[in-house]
């Protein structure tokens, strides 16, 4: 399975910050923002990952994430200059997805749960569509999918005024193949964007969507604006400084993975001395010593 990261967009909720600087690259708590998106798709044990971002914002990415070697996975680089949709990322990403399946995180959301590696894991292989849902207080600012009252999926909505359904769509979505012929055939909203839900209708319409609902225990924060990137920021230290370990450690879930050996840890831990980061990867390994 691939992956794809998209992390593009204009960032216009978080300006004037964003005039300088891509949204992604931006810190919640302990560590930039793509991290997150990125340990992601490393913990459902994705190693061929593809980011896509505005040219200009790939530079710092390679500067930050290289080729990928240094945490055991592949990294390659596309441009997407203007924000024409989530759906466009599959025709920009056909070539990189091949003949395989793939997995698509957008780049400011962020996915915490015990447990929730391994239910990413067995969508390796698919047929059709795999998305999640989540129960959200407001939805008026997410894709929203309603349930039958057998609770099967039966309508996507963007950003719906009036809905039956109280599940926001997260923004990670599992394909089989046919995505890239599919995202071909969308056609722009009156915003201009192609937009997600049409590709997800189309799967819904061939009965080929399954819907997950995430379990209580797992959290789900989008951070397009300044109080929920506060927010996540909040969540994140809470949960480091309480429990003991870090959430979306990038270099710590390849060593679990068994993508780096205990002496390229080191070597990155080494690196990011004095930080509290390169402290906590020193840790790790003192503690398995």
């Amino acid at each position: 399975m691939k992956g794809l990261i998209l992390a593009g967009g204009t960032g216009g909720r978080l300006r004037p910050t964003t005039f300088a600087i891509n949204k992604h690259l931006l810190t919640i708590y302990d560590k930039p923002m793509i991290y997150y998106p990125l340990a992601t798709l490393m913990a459902a044990g994705i190693r061929n990952l593809l980011l896509i971002s505005d040219k200009k914002s790939l530079e710092l990415y390679k500067t930050l994430l290289g080729d990928g070697g240094s945490i055991g996975v592949s990294i390659s680089y596309a441009v997407q200059e203007h924000a024409t949709g989530i759906s466009d990322a599959f025709t920009i990403g056909q070539d990189f997805i091949g003949s395989d399946t793939c997995a698509l995180i957008l780049g400011d959301n962020v996915f915490h749960g015990t447990g929730l590696g391994r239910q990413l894991m067995d969508l390796s292989e698919l047929k059709g569509c795999h998305i999640f849902a989540h129960r959200v207080a407001d939805t008026s600012s997410y894709g929203v999918v309603e349930f039958s009252p057998e609770g099967e999926p039966i309508k996507i909505c963007e950003k719906p005024k009036l809905t039956s359904s109280s599940y926001a769509i997260p923004g990670l979505y599992f394909f089989d193949n046919k995505v890239a012929a599919y995202a071909k055939e969308v056609k722009p909203s009156l915003r201009g964007e192609k937009e997600i839900t049409s590709l997800l209708n189309r799967y819904l319409e061939d009965k080929e969507l399954q819907v997950t609902i995430l379990q209580r225990g797992t959290t789900w924060l989008d951070t397009g604006t300044f109080n929920s990137l506060h927010d996540a920021s909040t969540y994140v230290r809470l949960v480091e400084e309480r429990q003991g370990y870090k959430i979306a450690c990038i270099e710590e879930v390849a060593w679990r993975q068994g993508w780096i050996t205990s002496n390229s840890l080191a070597k990155i831990a080494t690196n990011l001395l004095p930080s509290q980061y390169g402290e906590y990867l020193k840790k790790l390994l003192l503690e398995t010593a």
